[in-house]
Protein backbone atom coordinates (compact mmCIF):
# COMPACT_ATOMS: atom_id res chain seq x y z
CA UNK A 1 0.00 0.00 0.00
CA UNK A 2 1.24 3.08 -1.14
CA UNK A 3 1.63 6.24 1.44
CA UNK A 4 -1.03 8.00 -0.59
CA UNK A 5 -4.43 6.79 -1.38
CA UNK A 6 -7.06 6.83 -3.45
CA UNK A 7 -10.74 7.37 -2.00
CA UNK A 8 -13.66 6.49 -3.35
CA UNK A 9 -17.51 7.62 -2.72
CA UNK A 10 -20.99 5.99 -3.80
CA UNK A 11 -23.53 8.38 -4.74
CA UNK A 12 -27.10 6.37 -4.65
CA UNK A 13 -29.98 8.92 -6.48
CA UNK A 14 -32.78 6.33 -5.79
CA UNK A 15 -35.47 6.98 -8.57
CA UNK A 16 -33.40 9.29 -10.58
CA UNK A 17 -31.76 12.49 -10.22
CA UNK A 18 -30.71 15.39 -12.54
CA UNK A 19 -30.07 14.10 -16.37
CA UNK A 20 -32.14 10.92 -15.21
CA UNK A 21 -35.38 11.05 -14.66
CA UNK A 22 -36.12 7.75 -16.04
CA UNK A 23 -33.81 5.68 -13.86
CA UNK A 24 -36.66 3.94 -12.10
CA UNK A 25 -37.72 2.43 -14.87
CA UNK A 26 -34.86 -0.23 -14.25
CA UNK A 27 -36.75 -3.12 -13.17
CA UNK A 28 -33.64 -3.72 -10.55
CA UNK A 29 -34.84 -0.23 -9.09
CA UNK A 30 -38.19 -0.28 -6.87
CA UNK A 31 -40.70 2.74 -7.82
CA UNK A 32 -39.90 3.46 -4.12
CA UNK A 33 -36.75 3.35 -3.85
CA UNK A 34 -36.21 6.70 -3.10
CA UNK A 35 -38.23 6.10 0.41
CA UNK A 36 -37.03 2.59 0.59
CA UNK A 37 -34.88 2.17 3.29
CA UNK A 38 -34.20 -1.47 2.26
CA UNK A 39 -32.81 -0.21 -0.93
CA UNK A 40 -30.32 1.93 0.83
CA UNK A 41 -29.31 -0.71 3.79
CA UNK A 42 -28.15 -2.78 0.52
CA UNK A 43 -26.86 -0.25 -1.75
CA UNK A 44 -24.23 0.92 1.27
CA UNK A 45 -23.73 -2.70 2.42
CA UNK A 46 -22.57 -2.95 -0.91
CA UNK A 47 -20.05 0.18 -0.95
CA UNK A 48 -19.11 -1.31 2.22
CA UNK A 49 -17.83 -4.67 0.67
CA UNK A 50 -16.09 -2.78 -1.72
CA UNK A 51 -14.44 -0.92 1.03
CA UNK A 52 -15.30 2.08 -0.16
CA UNK A 53 -14.55 5.32 2.39
CA UNK A 54 -18.54 6.69 2.13
CA UNK A 55 -21.66 6.47 0.91
CA UNK A 56 -23.04 10.54 0.19
CA UNK A 57 -26.48 11.34 0.61
CA UNK A 58 -27.68 15.06 -1.65
CA UNK A 59 -30.51 16.80 -0.56
CA UNK A 60 -32.14 19.66 -1.30
CA UNK A 61 -35.50 21.64 -0.14
CA UNK A 62 -37.63 22.64 -2.52
CA UNK A 63 -39.55 21.11 -5.64
CA UNK A 64 -41.54 21.77 -8.45
CA UNK A 65 -43.57 19.10 -11.16
CA UNK A 66 -40.09 19.07 -13.65
CA UNK A 67 -38.03 18.03 -10.41
CA UNK A 68 -36.23 14.81 -10.90
CA UNK A 69 -38.43 11.57 -9.45
CA UNK A 70 -35.97 11.63 -6.88
CA UNK A 71 -36.39 14.69 -5.76
CA UNK A 72 -39.87 14.71 -5.57
CA UNK A 73 -40.08 12.02 -2.62
CA UNK A 74 -36.94 11.22 -0.44
CA UNK A 75 -35.97 10.49 2.63
CA UNK A 76 -33.87 13.54 4.92
CA UNK A 77 -30.38 12.54 4.77
CA UNK A 78 -29.50 12.38 8.18
CA UNK A 79 -32.26 10.43 9.23
CA UNK A 80 -31.95 7.89 7.05
CA UNK A 81 -27.74 7.56 7.96
CA UNK A 82 -29.05 7.25 11.35
CA UNK A 83 -30.42 3.97 10.00
CA UNK A 84 -27.63 3.11 8.13
CA UNK A 85 -25.58 3.84 11.00
CA UNK A 86 -27.39 0.51 12.35
CA UNK A 87 -27.03 -1.62 9.43
CA UNK A 88 -23.19 -1.08 8.23
CA UNK A 89 -19.92 -1.28 10.28
CA UNK A 90 -17.29 0.87 9.14
CA UNK A 91 -18.14 2.78 6.01
CA UNK A 92 -18.66 6.72 6.02
CA UNK A 93 -22.08 8.55 6.31
CA UNK A 94 -22.01 11.82 4.40
CA UNK A 95 -25.27 13.40 4.10
CA UNK A 96 -26.01 17.58 2.59
CA UNK A 97 -27.50 20.01 4.99
CA UNK A 98 -28.20 23.63 4.44
CA UNK A 99 -26.43 26.54 6.31
CA UNK A 100 -29.21 28.84 4.91
CA UNK A 101 -32.03 27.08 6.39
CA UNK A 102 -31.11 25.25 9.53
CA UNK A 103 -30.57 26.35 12.75
CA UNK A 104 -26.94 25.59 14.10
CA UNK A 105 -27.64 24.48 17.90
CA UNK A 106 -30.20 21.79 15.82
CA UNK A 107 -28.00 20.81 12.82
CA UNK A 108 -25.02 20.63 14.70
CA UNK A 109 -26.82 18.30 17.43
CA UNK A 110 -28.65 16.45 15.02
CA UNK A 111 -24.50 15.45 12.79
CA UNK A 112 -23.02 15.05 16.09
CA UNK A 113 -25.67 12.00 17.29
CA UNK A 114 -25.22 11.00 13.88
CA UNK A 115 -21.59 10.76 14.62
CA UNK A 116 -21.99 9.11 17.88
CA UNK A 117 -24.74 6.37 16.70
CA UNK A 118 -21.89 5.46 13.64
CA UNK A 119 -18.70 5.30 15.84
CA UNK A 120 -17.45 8.49 14.41
CA UNK A 121 -18.37 7.68 10.87
CA UNK A 122 -20.02 11.33 10.31
CA UNK A 123 -19.87 13.94 7.56
CA UNK A 124 -21.35 16.89 6.41
CA UNK A 125 -21.68 18.15 3.24
CA UNK A 126 -22.35 21.90 3.26
CA UNK A 127 -24.69 23.81 1.17
CA UNK A 128 -25.42 26.95 1.35
CA UNK A 129 -28.77 26.24 -1.17
CA UNK A 130 -29.03 27.05 -4.33
CA UNK A 131 -32.61 26.27 -5.23
CA UNK A 132 -34.38 29.69 -4.72
CA UNK A 133 -37.54 28.75 -4.56
CA UNK A 134 -36.45 26.74 -1.14
CA UNK A 135 -36.81 30.72 0.80
CA UNK A 136 -40.70 30.59 0.93
CA UNK A 137 -40.81 27.16 2.63
CA UNK A 138 -38.77 29.00 5.42
CA UNK A 139 -40.67 32.19 5.51
CA UNK A 140 -38.64 34.08 3.60
CA UNK A 141 -39.89 36.06 0.78
CA UNK A 142 -36.83 36.02 -1.29
CA UNK A 143 -33.77 33.61 -0.80
CA UNK A 144 -30.49 35.17 0.28
CA UNK A 145 -28.01 36.28 -1.80
CA UNK A 146 -24.33 35.01 -2.78
CA UNK A 147 -22.26 37.45 -0.17
CA UNK A 148 -25.24 36.20 3.40
CA UNK A 149 -25.10 32.99 1.90
CA UNK A 150 -21.48 32.54 1.84
CA UNK A 151 -21.40 34.87 5.30
CA UNK A 152 -23.73 32.52 6.90
CA UNK A 153 -21.68 29.04 6.02
CA UNK A 154 -18.55 30.35 7.35
CA UNK A 155 -20.06 31.63 10.62
CA UNK A 156 -22.30 28.21 10.88
CA UNK A 157 -19.27 26.19 10.36
CA UNK A 158 -16.77 27.71 12.88
CA UNK A 159 -19.82 27.67 15.37
CA UNK A 160 -20.54 23.88 14.78
CA UNK A 161 -16.77 23.02 15.60
CA UNK A 162 -17.12 25.38 18.87
CA UNK A 163 -20.21 23.65 19.94
CA UNK A 164 -18.46 19.98 19.41
CA UNK A 165 -15.85 20.85 21.25
CA UNK A 166 -18.43 21.46 24.17
CA UNK A 167 -16.91 18.93 26.31
CA UNK A 168 -13.59 17.85 26.74
CA UNK A 169 -12.88 13.96 26.12
CA UNK A 170 -12.30 13.18 29.90
CA UNK A 171 -15.15 15.52 31.20
CA UNK A 172 -17.28 12.64 32.34
CA UNK A 173 -15.78 10.95 35.20
CA UNK A 174 -18.84 8.60 35.91
CA UNK A 175 -17.35 7.50 39.25
CA UNK A 176 -19.54 5.89 41.18
CA UNK A 177 -17.86 5.64 44.65
CA UNK A 178 -17.44 9.39 44.41
CA UNK A 179 -20.86 9.93 43.24
CA UNK A 180 -19.28 12.52 40.59
CA UNK A 181 -20.95 12.11 37.36
CA UNK A 182 -19.23 15.13 35.37
CA UNK A 183 -16.11 17.27 35.80
CA UNK A 184 -18.08 20.73 35.29
CA UNK A 185 -14.34 22.13 34.71
CA UNK A 186 -14.82 20.40 31.45
CA UNK A 187 -17.94 21.64 30.04
CA UNK A 188 -17.81 24.78 28.07
CA UNK A 189 -20.12 27.56 27.34
CA UNK A 190 -19.69 29.13 23.94
CA UNK A 191 -21.42 32.47 24.57
CA UNK A 192 -21.16 32.79 20.80
CA UNK A 193 -22.31 36.30 19.47
CA UNK A 194 -21.81 37.11 15.39
CA UNK A 195 -22.81 38.55 12.58
CA UNK A 196 -25.77 36.10 11.43
CA UNK A 197 -25.99 33.85 15.06
CA UNK A 198 -26.13 34.04 18.56
CA UNK A 199 -26.00 30.64 20.61
CA UNK A 200 -25.03 30.44 24.61
CA UNK A 201 -23.89 26.67 24.16
CA UNK A 202 -22.99 24.23 25.71
CA UNK A 203 -23.99 21.44 23.14
CA UNK A 204 -25.18 18.37 25.65
CA UNK A 205 -23.36 16.11 23.33
CA UNK A 206 -20.13 14.65 23.88
CA UNK A 207 -17.45 14.21 21.22
CA UNK A 208 -17.18 11.22 18.82
CA UNK A 209 -13.98 8.73 18.08
CA UNK A 210 -13.75 10.86 15.45
CA UNK A 211 -13.53 14.25 17.47
CA UNK A 212 -15.77 16.38 15.04
CA UNK A 213 -18.03 15.18 11.83
CA UNK A 214 -15.79 15.72 8.43
CA UNK A 215 -16.70 18.89 6.65
CA UNK A 216 -17.35 19.05 3.04
CA UNK A 217 -17.79 21.53 1.04
CA UNK A 218 -19.18 21.72 -3.49
CA UNK A 219 -19.27 25.08 -4.49
CA UNK A 220 -17.44 26.35 -7.75
CA UNK A 221 -17.99 30.09 -7.07
CA UNK A 222 -15.26 31.94 -5.89
CA UNK A 223 -16.95 32.08 -2.58
CA UNK A 224 -17.53 28.91 -2.69
CA UNK A 225 -13.89 27.73 -3.58
CA UNK A 226 -12.89 30.19 -0.55
CA UNK A 227 -15.08 28.86 1.65
CA UNK A 228 -14.15 24.84 0.72
CA UNK A 229 -10.45 25.90 1.31
CA UNK A 230 -11.08 27.64 4.49
CA UNK A 231 -13.51 25.07 5.93
CA UNK A 232 -13.74 21.98 3.26
CA UNK A 233 -12.10 18.63 5.11
CA UNK A 234 -13.24 16.84 1.95
CA UNK A 235 -14.20 18.52 -1.30
CA UNK A 236 -17.16 17.66 -3.94
CA UNK A 237 -16.49 19.13 -7.22
CA UNK A 238 -16.59 17.97 -11.10
CA UNK A 239 -14.26 17.72 -13.94
CA UNK A 240 -14.04 17.17 -17.60
CA UNK A 241 -10.90 15.86 -17.77
CA UNK A 242 -7.48 15.74 -16.59
CA UNK A 243 -6.16 19.04 -16.90
CA UNK A 244 -9.62 21.12 -15.60
CA UNK A 245 -9.26 18.28 -12.55
CA UNK A 246 -5.58 19.75 -11.99
CA UNK A 247 -6.51 22.99 -12.42
CA UNK A 248 -9.07 22.95 -9.73
CA UNK A 249 -7.10 20.52 -7.88
CA UNK A 250 -3.97 23.06 -7.34
CA UNK A 251 -6.24 26.12 -6.89
CA UNK A 252 -8.44 24.38 -3.79
CA UNK A 253 -4.73 23.35 -2.29
CA UNK A 254 -3.02 26.65 -3.20
CA UNK A 255 -6.04 28.77 -1.45
CA UNK A 256 -5.94 26.45 1.55
CA UNK A 257 -2.19 26.71 2.12
CA UNK A 258 -1.93 30.57 1.00
CA UNK A 259 -4.88 32.27 2.06
CA UNK A 260 -5.90 29.88 5.04
CA UNK A 261 -2.70 28.09 6.55
CA UNK A 262 -4.07 24.97 5.95
CA UNK A 263 -2.51 21.81 5.44
CA UNK A 264 -3.51 20.84 1.70
CA UNK A 265 -3.17 17.47 2.01
CA UNK A 266 -5.81 18.01 4.62
CA UNK A 267 -8.26 18.45 1.80
CA UNK A 268 -9.45 15.55 0.30
CA UNK A 269 -11.09 16.34 -3.22
CA UNK A 270 -13.26 13.70 -5.10
CA UNK A 271 -15.04 14.95 -7.89
CA UNK A 272 -18.46 13.36 -8.96
CA UNK A 273 -17.95 10.46 -12.30
CA UNK A 274 -20.02 8.43 -13.76
CA UNK A 275 -18.50 4.51 -13.95
CA UNK A 276 -19.77 2.15 -17.06
CA UNK A 277 -18.06 -1.45 -16.93
CA UNK A 278 -18.65 -3.56 -19.23
CA UNK A 279 -16.86 -7.13 -20.68
CA UNK A 280 -14.86 -4.88 -23.53
CA UNK A 281 -14.29 -1.32 -23.92
CA UNK A 282 -16.66 -1.66 -26.82
CA UNK A 283 -19.48 -3.56 -24.88
CA UNK A 284 -19.30 -0.82 -22.41
CA UNK A 285 -19.72 2.74 -24.72
CA UNK A 286 -22.75 0.73 -25.99
CA UNK A 287 -24.25 0.26 -22.77
CA UNK A 288 -23.44 3.67 -21.99
CA UNK A 289 -25.15 4.73 -25.04
CA UNK A 290 -28.18 2.86 -24.52
CA UNK A 291 -28.32 4.69 -20.72
CA UNK A 292 -27.86 7.84 -22.16
CA UNK A 293 -30.58 7.70 -24.46
CA UNK A 294 -33.11 5.86 -21.74
CA UNK A 295 -32.16 7.78 -18.61
CA UNK A 296 -32.61 11.56 -19.78
CA UNK A 297 -35.12 12.42 -22.52
CA UNK A 298 -35.48 15.56 -24.44
CA UNK A 299 -38.66 16.45 -22.43
CA UNK A 300 -37.50 15.63 -19.30
CA UNK A 301 -34.12 17.69 -20.11
CA UNK A 302 -36.36 20.79 -20.99
CA UNK A 303 -38.45 20.14 -17.55
CA UNK A 304 -35.10 20.64 -15.35
CA UNK A 305 -33.48 22.77 -17.39
CA UNK A 306 -34.73 25.75 -15.37
CA UNK A 307 -32.77 24.73 -12.15
CA UNK A 308 -30.53 26.60 -12.02
CA UNK A 309 -32.40 29.79 -13.17
CA UNK A 310 -34.29 29.09 -10.13
CA UNK A 311 -36.51 26.32 -11.50
CA UNK A 312 -37.52 29.32 -13.94
CA UNK A 313 -40.30 27.42 -16.47
CA UNK A 314 -38.70 26.86 -20.00
CA UNK A 315 -41.31 24.78 -21.20
CA UNK A 316 -43.62 28.41 -22.06
CA UNK A 317 -41.44 29.54 -24.42
CA UNK A 318 -40.20 28.57 -28.10
CA UNK A 319 -38.43 25.70 -28.78
CA UNK A 320 -36.90 27.75 -31.74
CA UNK A 321 -37.08 30.96 -30.98
CA UNK A 322 -33.45 32.24 -30.12
CA UNK A 323 -32.34 31.19 -26.48
CA UNK A 324 -33.84 33.63 -23.70
CA UNK A 325 -31.42 35.26 -22.31
CA UNK A 326 -33.23 37.65 -20.61
CA UNK A 327 -33.86 34.26 -18.31
CA UNK A 328 -30.39 34.96 -16.81
CA UNK A 329 -32.38 37.27 -14.58
CA UNK A 330 -34.16 34.67 -12.70
CA UNK A 331 -31.28 32.52 -11.29
CA UNK A 332 -29.76 35.55 -9.56
CA UNK A 333 -30.38 34.17 -5.97
CA UNK A 334 -30.32 30.30 -7.43
CA UNK A 335 -27.13 28.50 -9.18
CA UNK A 336 -25.96 31.37 -10.89
CA UNK A 337 -22.68 30.38 -12.18
CA UNK A 338 -24.47 27.37 -13.54
CA UNK A 339 -27.12 29.76 -14.74
CA UNK A 340 -24.21 32.20 -16.39
CA UNK A 341 -22.76 29.49 -18.13
CA UNK A 342 -25.40 27.74 -19.50
CA UNK A 343 -26.47 31.78 -21.09
CA UNK A 344 -23.11 32.53 -22.23
CA UNK A 345 -22.49 29.46 -23.95
CA UNK A 346 -26.16 29.23 -25.82
CA UNK A 347 -25.56 33.08 -26.67
CA UNK A 348 -22.27 32.63 -28.12
CA UNK A 349 -23.06 29.54 -30.31
CA UNK A 350 -26.26 31.64 -31.34
CA UNK A 351 -28.30 28.32 -30.24
CA UNK A 352 -32.31 28.72 -29.65
CA UNK A 353 -33.46 27.15 -26.72
CA UNK A 354 -34.23 23.79 -28.28
CA UNK A 355 -30.41 23.38 -29.17
CA UNK A 356 -29.51 24.80 -25.72
CA UNK A 357 -31.45 22.29 -24.36
CA UNK A 358 -30.23 19.12 -26.67
CA UNK A 359 -26.85 20.53 -25.38
CA UNK A 360 -27.29 19.72 -21.92
CA UNK A 361 -28.14 16.50 -22.64
CA UNK A 362 -26.04 15.47 -25.36
CA UNK A 363 -23.69 12.33 -25.52
CA UNK A 364 -20.64 13.75 -23.58
CA UNK A 365 -18.65 10.24 -23.12
CA UNK A 366 -17.19 9.36 -19.68
CA UNK A 367 -13.76 8.93 -19.34
CA UNK A 368 -14.70 5.92 -17.25
CA UNK A 369 -16.17 3.71 -19.49
CA UNK A 370 -14.89 0.14 -20.57
CA UNK A 371 -13.52 -3.11 -19.43
CA UNK A 372 -13.02 -3.25 -15.63
CA UNK A 373 -9.11 -2.89 -16.08
CA UNK A 374 -9.62 0.12 -18.61
CA UNK A 375 -11.70 1.52 -15.77
CA UNK A 376 -9.44 0.89 -13.54
CA UNK A 377 -6.51 2.40 -15.46
CA UNK A 378 -8.19 5.52 -15.91
CA UNK A 379 -9.00 6.12 -12.33
CA UNK A 380 -5.36 5.70 -11.30
CA UNK A 381 -3.94 7.68 -14.39
CA UNK A 382 -6.55 10.60 -12.92
CA UNK A 383 -5.39 10.03 -9.28
CA UNK A 384 -1.85 9.69 -10.08
CA UNK A 385 -1.65 13.01 -11.82
CA UNK A 386 -3.18 14.85 -8.91
CA UNK A 387 -6.47 15.65 -10.90
CA UNK A 388 -7.94 14.70 -7.43
CA UNK A 389 -7.09 12.21 -4.90
CA UNK A 390 -10.41 10.16 -5.38
CA UNK A 391 -13.83 9.78 -6.75
CA UNK A 392 -17.27 10.04 -5.83
CA UNK A 393 -18.99 7.31 -8.00
CA UNK A 394 -22.35 7.76 -9.23
CA UNK A 395 -24.34 4.79 -7.88
CA UNK A 396 -27.10 4.33 -11.14
CA UNK A 397 -27.66 1.41 -12.40
CA UNK A 398 -27.58 -1.29 -9.34
CA UNK A 399 -26.27 -3.80 -11.96
CA UNK A 400 -23.12 -2.03 -12.94
CA UNK A 401 -22.04 -0.68 -9.21
CA UNK A 402 -21.95 -4.58 -8.62
CA UNK A 403 -19.55 -4.44 -11.16
CA UNK A 404 -17.37 -1.79 -9.82
CA UNK A 405 -16.93 -3.19 -6.49
CA UNK A 406 -16.47 -6.79 -8.30
CA UNK A 407 -14.28 -5.86 -10.57
CA UNK A 408 -12.89 -2.39 -10.90
CA UNK A 409 -12.37 -2.29 -6.98
CA UNK A 410 -10.09 -5.56 -6.43
CA UNK A 411 -7.60 -4.32 -9.91
CA UNK A 412 -7.73 -1.04 -7.87
CA UNK A 413 -6.64 -3.62 -4.43
CA UNK A 414 -3.99 -5.07 -6.60
CA UNK A 415 -1.79 -2.12 -7.90
CA UNK A 416 -1.94 -0.94 -4.50
CA UNK A 417 -4.27 2.56 -5.13
CA UNK A 418 -7.10 1.51 -2.84
CA UNK A 419 -7.17 -0.20 0.79
CA UNK A 420 -7.25 -3.90 0.78
CA UNK A 421 -9.70 -3.70 4.18
CA UNK A 422 -10.45 -0.73 6.50
CA UNK A 423 -7.45 0.21 9.13
CA UNK A 424 -10.09 2.25 10.75
CA UNK A 425 -13.65 2.70 12.56
CA UNK A 426 -14.17 6.17 11.59
CA UNK A 427 -14.31 8.30 8.36
CA UNK A 428 -11.22 10.62 9.56
CA UNK A 429 -9.38 7.32 9.59
CA UNK A 430 -10.12 6.61 5.87
CA UNK A 431 -9.85 9.77 4.42
CA UNK A 432 -6.43 10.20 6.36
CA UNK A 433 -7.21 13.45 7.93
CA UNK A 434 -6.15 14.09 11.89
CA UNK A 435 -9.24 13.87 14.29
CA UNK A 436 -8.85 17.54 16.05
CA UNK A 437 -8.12 17.91 19.60
CA UNK A 438 -10.76 19.74 21.55
CA UNK A 439 -9.63 23.62 21.94
CA UNK A 440 -9.70 23.75 25.32
CA UNK A 441 -7.91 20.63 26.25
CA UNK A 442 -5.22 22.62 24.00
CA UNK A 443 -5.78 25.27 25.64
CA UNK A 444 -5.19 23.96 28.87
CA UNK A 445 -2.22 21.82 27.78
CA UNK A 446 -0.31 25.10 26.48
CA UNK A 447 -1.16 26.95 28.97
Amino acid sequence: MTTRQMHLGAVPYGTGGPGSHTLWLDPEIPGDASVNIDWFVEMAQLAERGRFDLVFIVDSQFITPFSPPHYLNRLEPLTLLSALATRTERIGLVGTATTSFNSPFNLVRRLGSLDLISGGRAGWNVVTTGDAGTAGNYGLDEHYDYDTRYGRAQEFVELARALWDSYEDDAFVRDRASGQFLDPSKQHVLDHQGTYFSVKGPLNLVRSPQGHPVVFQAGDSDQGRDLGASVGEGIFTFAPDIPAGQAFYDDIKTRARDRFGRNPDHVVIMPGIKVVVGDTDEDAREIEAVNNDRDHTFGAALREFGRPFGWHDFTAYDLDAPFPAEALVHGERSFYTQAKAVTQRAVDNGWTLRQAVEASRSFRKSEFVGSAATVADKLVEWWEARACDGFNIGLDHPSNFRRIVDEVVPILQERGVFRADYDSTHLRGHLGLPVPENRHTAARRAH
